[in-house]
């Protein structure tokens, strides 16, 4: 499949968090990202859980309602050091996701080290190396107020990424079996 001559698609990429959510929208055409939009939902001064899982999914809407994303990539919880914080974090997405099935938007999910190595090469990036790369790659200068959404923003590529051919992202050639490895990449085994 040539991707160079296919129309244009616009995707929504969003870090869910109970505090505060990131997102960004680039427009991809062919082999082109453009950015369209990044920025933050902050859930501010509200304290009651389910009031914030609102916020998230009217917000959710209404990027979806105002940009027209053709799909939604978002940013699968991980597991940390405390079980509550993955709770809350899964909700949000099932929230994000919820407000995306309404809209009957095509979702996608990533790992956080999936994300973190579509961009930078690196699966332990740091926020801050992912938004440098960001910036170099979608050519902005401005730094946003929390790298939520820049981290958001990475979601997006990242699903971009994932439709480029093998070369140009960075992605690997998938492998049959050893036989086939070796055989492609003599120089490299010992």
């Amino acid at each position: 499949m040539d991707i160079t001559n296919q129309k244009e698609r616009i995707i929504l990429g969003i870090d869910p968090g109970t505090a505060v959510m990131g997102y960004g929208l680039v427009k991809e055409t062919g082999l082109k990202i453009e950015l369209i939009s990044l920025g933050v939902v902050k859930m501010g001064a509200i304290d009651d859980h389910m009031l914030k899982l609102q916020r998230i999914f009217e917000k959710t809407v209404a990027l979806i309602d105002n940009y027209k994303p053709d799909c939604l990539a978002i940013e699968a919880p991980f597991y940390g050091k405390n079980i509550q914080v993955m709770l809350k974090l899964g909700r949000a997405q099932g929230v994000c996701m919820a407000a995306a099935l309404s809209r009957n938007v095509v979702i996608t999910e990533y790992a956080p080290r999936k994300i973190k190595q579509s961009i930078t090469g690196n699966g332990n990036a740091t926020k801050e190396q992912v938004a440098a790369m960001l910036q170099s790659l979608l050519n902005f200068k401005e730094t946003p107020d929390f790298l939520d959404a820049t981290d958001g923003l990475a979601v997006a590529v990242c699903h971009s990424f994932q439709r480029m051919p093998a070369g140009k992202s960075g992605s690997k050639k998938s492998y049959s079996g050893w036989d086939t490895f070796v055989k492609d990449n003599s120089k490299r085994v010992i």
